[in-house]
């Protein structure tokens, strides 16, 4: 596998999907293996031009792939994300993914996961309308993103948990109630179809098991007994996720541009 990104950073400055990426866990979205292969499910792959933005290490990708789409393009700044999943059946394009520089009206299906949660206002926005650009009439885009919920969820609250969950992860995150998701992607053109949760069991071992398999659970333990820095921050952001459980939420939606 290639160098992860922030590799060489220290252990307590590096970002958390990073660190658990380090320690060998494959599956980084907040509501888990399940809820990406329904957001899939949801945009039928299948003889599709696909684009997935910030494919990472390539977890999605796999899942796509493995849906024969017509074609797959992968658009991120690190240039060896996801490269050694693809390999010949799509292409890797280095490039942000606000400006990717595909054609217009070029794909199907655009994908992005884990990703707006960690961008400003301004970012959010600036990413969704590229995803609308890129995008066929017709064409759908899906999201897997970091919830909270309720809708009416008391703002103090709100700002609270994103505080707290900032200080854990090293990123400052941003998510957003299920309206407000709706709300951007609504903003932008696009008209939600579906809406799908799942909880943010990203560190308890049902979910891990599920998502990683009992080799991938016995690889990460095994890095985290022998990693006592590592140990300190997993536990960290797992005492956060547990605290604000009622508030945070894996959340997946899929919009359509309208033909």
């Amino acid at each position: 596998m290639s160098t992860l990104p922030q590799a060489d950073r220290p252990i307590d400055d590096v970002q958390g999907h990073w660190l658990l990426a380090r320690l060998g866990k494959r599956v980084l979205r907040p509501g888990g293996l399940e809820l990406t292969t329904q957001l899939l499910d949801e945009v039928h792959l299948a003889g599709a031009e696909v684009v997935e933005l910030a494919p990472a290490i390539g977890r999605t990708a796999t899942l796509i792939l493995a849906a024969e789409p017509a074609g797959y393009v992968g658009v991120d700044a690190d240039p060896s994300a996801a490269a050694l999943v693809v390999g010949e059946r799509g292409r890797i394009v280095t490039a942000d993914a606000a400006d990717t520089g595909l054609p217009g009206g070029s794909a199907d299906v655009v994908i992005g996961e884990a990703m707006l949660t960690m961008q400003s206002p301004r970012g959010k926005k600036a990413i969704i309308d590229e995803a609308v650009r890129v995008l066929k009439p017709g064409g759908h885009y899906a999201i897997h993103e970091l919830g909270l919920q309720p809708d009416d969820l008391d703002p103090a609250i709100a700002d609270e948990s994103r505080k707290a969950l900032a200080r854990s992860i090293k990123v400052n995150a941003r998510p957003l109630t299920a309206a407000e998701w709706t709300a951007l992607l609504t903003e932008a053109g696009l008209e939600v179809e579906w809406v799908g949760r799942a909880a943010t069991a990203l560190l308890q071992m049902r979910r891990n098991l599920a998502d990683e398999g009992v080799h991938g659970v016995l690889r990460i333990a095994w890095n985290l007994v022998r990693n006592p820095g590592a140990r300190r921050r997993v536990l960290s952001v797992r005492r956060t996720f547990t605290r604000y459980a009622d508030q945070l939420t894996g959340i997946a939606l899929v919009a359509r541009k309208p033909a």
